[in-house]
Protein backbone atom coordinates (compact mmCIF):
# COMPACT_ATOMS: atom_id res chain seq x y z
CA UNK A 1 0.00 0.00 0.00
CA UNK A 2 1.84 3.17 -1.20
CA UNK A 3 1.79 6.13 1.16
CA UNK A 4 1.74 9.80 0.25
CA UNK A 5 5.34 11.19 0.24
CA UNK A 6 4.10 14.52 1.62
CA UNK A 7 2.44 12.97 4.68
CA UNK A 8 5.48 13.45 6.99
CA UNK A 9 5.78 17.11 5.93
CA UNK A 10 2.08 17.73 6.48
CA UNK A 11 2.23 16.04 9.89
CA UNK A 12 5.26 18.06 10.92
CA UNK A 13 3.66 21.32 9.73
CA UNK A 14 0.47 20.57 11.63
CA UNK A 15 2.44 19.81 14.81
CA UNK A 16 4.44 23.03 14.47
CA UNK A 17 1.29 25.12 13.96
CA UNK A 18 -0.37 23.39 16.91
CA UNK A 19 2.66 24.04 19.13
CA UNK A 20 2.96 27.70 18.12
CA UNK A 21 -0.78 28.27 18.53
CA UNK A 22 -0.72 26.59 21.94
CA UNK A 23 2.21 28.70 23.15
CA UNK A 24 0.59 31.94 21.94
CA UNK A 25 -2.72 30.98 23.55
CA UNK A 26 -1.06 30.10 26.87
CA UNK A 27 0.92 33.34 26.93
CA UNK A 28 -2.22 35.40 26.30
CA UNK A 29 -4.10 33.57 29.05
CA UNK A 30 -1.32 33.46 31.65
CA UNK A 31 0.60 36.62 30.76
CA UNK A 32 0.55 39.83 32.73
CA UNK A 33 -1.52 42.85 31.70
CA UNK A 34 0.14 46.26 31.84
CA UNK A 35 -2.02 49.33 31.77
CA UNK A 36 0.58 51.94 32.77
CA UNK A 37 1.46 54.50 30.07
CA UNK A 38 5.18 53.81 30.55
CA UNK A 39 4.70 50.18 29.48
CA UNK A 40 4.13 51.24 25.87
CA UNK A 41 7.17 53.48 25.60
CA UNK A 42 10.50 52.36 24.17
CA UNK A 43 13.13 51.37 26.73
CA UNK A 44 16.71 50.50 26.01
CA UNK A 45 19.47 49.71 28.48
CA UNK A 46 17.86 51.66 31.28
CA UNK A 47 18.02 54.94 29.35
CA UNK A 48 14.86 57.00 29.08
CA UNK A 49 13.89 57.85 25.52
CA UNK A 50 14.55 61.51 24.69
CA UNK A 51 13.99 63.14 21.31
CA UNK A 52 13.20 61.61 17.97
CA UNK A 53 14.55 58.30 16.74
CA UNK A 54 14.62 59.61 13.17
CA UNK A 55 18.08 60.97 12.58
CA UNK A 56 19.45 62.07 9.25
CA UNK A 57 22.58 60.03 8.71
CA UNK A 58 25.08 61.31 6.14
CA UNK A 59 25.56 59.29 2.97
CA UNK A 60 29.20 58.71 3.91
CA UNK A 61 28.11 56.14 6.51
CA UNK A 62 26.30 54.12 3.87
CA UNK A 63 29.13 54.43 1.36
CA UNK A 64 31.61 53.24 3.94
CA UNK A 65 29.35 50.29 4.82
CA UNK A 66 29.02 49.29 1.16
CA UNK A 67 32.76 49.55 0.62
CA UNK A 68 33.35 47.43 3.73
CA UNK A 69 31.01 44.74 2.46
CA UNK A 70 32.64 44.73 -0.98
CA UNK A 71 36.19 44.53 0.34
CA UNK A 72 35.18 42.06 3.04
CA UNK A 73 33.61 39.69 0.52
CA UNK A 74 36.85 39.55 -1.40
CA UNK A 75 38.42 37.90 1.63
CA UNK A 76 36.03 34.96 1.14
CA UNK A 77 37.24 34.47 -2.43
CA UNK A 78 40.89 34.74 -1.45
CA UNK A 79 40.33 32.25 1.37
CA UNK A 80 38.57 29.84 -1.00
CA UNK A 81 41.49 30.14 -3.41
CA UNK A 82 43.95 29.50 -0.57
CA UNK A 83 42.14 26.28 0.32
CA UNK A 84 42.33 25.01 -3.26
CA UNK A 85 45.63 26.64 -4.27
CA UNK A 86 47.43 23.39 -5.06
CA UNK A 87 44.60 22.07 -7.20
CA UNK A 88 44.23 25.43 -8.99
CA UNK A 89 47.90 25.47 -10.01
CA UNK A 90 49.52 28.37 -11.81
CA UNK A 91 46.32 29.31 -13.64
CA UNK A 92 44.57 29.81 -10.29
CA UNK A 93 47.54 31.79 -9.01
CA UNK A 94 47.40 34.16 -11.99
CA UNK A 95 43.62 34.51 -11.62
CA UNK A 96 43.90 35.46 -7.94
CA UNK A 97 46.64 37.97 -8.78
CA UNK A 98 44.35 39.58 -11.38
CA UNK A 99 41.49 39.57 -8.84
CA UNK A 100 43.61 41.23 -6.15
CA UNK A 101 44.96 43.66 -8.75
CA UNK A 102 41.44 44.75 -9.70
CA UNK A 103 40.57 45.20 -6.01
CA UNK A 104 43.77 47.20 -5.43
CA UNK A 105 42.93 49.40 -8.43
CA UNK A 106 39.42 49.97 -7.02
CA UNK A 107 40.90 50.87 -3.63
CA UNK A 108 43.35 53.32 -5.21
CA UNK A 109 40.50 54.88 -7.20
CA UNK A 110 38.33 55.27 -4.09
CA UNK A 111 41.27 56.78 -2.24
CA UNK A 112 42.02 59.29 -5.02
CA UNK A 113 38.41 60.49 -5.41
CA UNK A 114 38.20 61.02 -1.64
CA UNK A 115 35.62 58.34 -0.87
CA UNK A 116 37.72 57.20 2.09
CA UNK A 117 38.07 60.69 3.59
CA UNK A 118 35.90 60.66 6.66
CA UNK A 119 36.18 64.35 7.51
CA UNK A 120 36.07 66.89 4.74
CA UNK A 121 37.80 70.07 5.73
CA UNK A 122 36.81 73.58 4.69
CA UNK A 123 37.18 74.21 1.02
CA UNK A 124 36.32 70.65 -0.02
CA UNK A 125 32.92 70.02 -1.53
CA UNK A 126 30.48 67.92 0.49
CA UNK A 127 29.46 65.62 -2.39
Amino acid sequence: MPSDPLLPLATYSALVLLCVGGLLGLSSLLGQRHREPAAGQPFESGIVHIGSGRLRIPVRFYLLAVMFVIFDLEAIYVFAWAVAAREAGWAGYIEILVFIGVLAAALVYLWRVGALDWHRGPGKDAR
